[in-house]
């Protein structure tokens, strides 16, 4: 009967492991390596080597490449998300963080260690302009129609507007000290400002901040969720996750977080994947419940994606 029932339990687990599992690509810096967990197990299947300093990541628009900044190594990796193999490399210069524009015509990508913000065009990539920042460009937004980027300045505290048709600055506001995640949200600009314990709202058409929204000290990053119902954002120093209303821009929940969360994504159930920068480990957190568990990945692990080949049924 013993025999039986562990038969039994193996069939179920069997029926209930999918096929094939979403994969979760975590970024090691300190340790120069790109975790591959299986999502389905937590476990790591993967551990591919880099050259020096691994931070941010962004899937290429027509799903096919997963590009790894590696800015200390000065290189980007394609690497195919499906598998986690490396197609091929490219020599960029000190790539910190990079996305495409929405148009998917081209590619940013911003030095936080050389002091420049380089547009290439997102099908060579083919450096189109280099432009000389003030000081630390860090992380960026677009505006829906793909003709401004907007870059965070930490070392200067301001946000940089660089026009995407012309290649040059438009201008530059002082949001706070140490700015560093940005979205466009709704005709707004939403800044982390790592030396305080706010995000601020900005507008773009009077570079004016137009509120603050308290989530705890080290505000960091911000990520609108899925379905569009939350905004989701870090502060690194209090170890928190909030939860904000997209219409009113209050604070609905704090979700304490240990660790220092840095970077999110979500998997194609809602959950959402956080790096936990201080503790070398990433969480997984129910947003409905709040609920969250850990898992062990590399040292300082900043940019996470997930890939969804197959959601979970749990």
């Amino acid at each position: 009967m013993r025999r039986l029932a562990a038969l039994l339990m193996l069939c179920l687990l069997a029926a209930a492991r999918p096929a094939a599992a979403d994969l979760v690509y975590v970024l090691n810096s300190t340790d120069a390596t790109i975790s591959i967990l299986d999502a389905f197990t937590r476990q790591e299947v993967r551990r591919i080597p880099a050259l020096r300093e691994v931070h941010h990541l962004v899937l290429s628009p027509d799903g096919r490449d997963l590009l790894i900044a590696d800015s200390g190594g000065n290189e980007i990796f394609f690497v195919d998300p499906a598998t986690g193999d490396v197609r091929r490399r490219e020599r960029i210069s000190n790539p910190y963080h990079l996305d495409f524009s929405p148009d998917g015509r081209h590619l940013v990508i911003a030095s936080l260690r050389r002091n420049q913000v380089d547009i290439y065009d997102a099908n060579g990539p083919t450096l189109l302009a280099r432009l000389r920042m003030p000081e630390k460009p860090s992380h960026m937004a677009f505006s829906p129609d793909a003709r401004v980027v907007y870059v965070t300045l930490q070392g200067s505290g301001t946000v940089a507007a660089i026009s995407l048709e012309t290649r040059q600055p438009l201008w530059e506001a002082p949001v706070g000290r140490e700015p560093a995640g940005i979205i466009w949200h709704r005709g707004r600009l939403i800044v982390g400002i790592m030396g305080s314990e706010n995000f601020v709202v900005l507008n773009p058409q009077t570079q004016q901040i137009e509120r603050t929204i308290p989530v705890g000290r080290g505000a960091h990053t911000i990520f609108p969720a899925p379905d569009g119902r939350a905004l989701w954002a870090t502060s690194r120093v209090q170890s928190r996750l909030a939860e904000i209303d997209p219409d009113t821009l209050e604070v609905r929940r704090l979700i304490e977080l240990p660790g220092g969360p840095d970077c999110i994504a979500f998997d194609p159930d809602g959950r959402i994947w956080a790096t936990l920068r201080w503790a070398g480990r990433i969480a997984r957190v129910d947003p409905r419940s709040g609920e969250f568990e850990t898992i062990r990945v590399g040292r300082s692990p900043h940019g996470i994606f997930v890939h969804p080949r197959r959601a979970e049924r749990n």
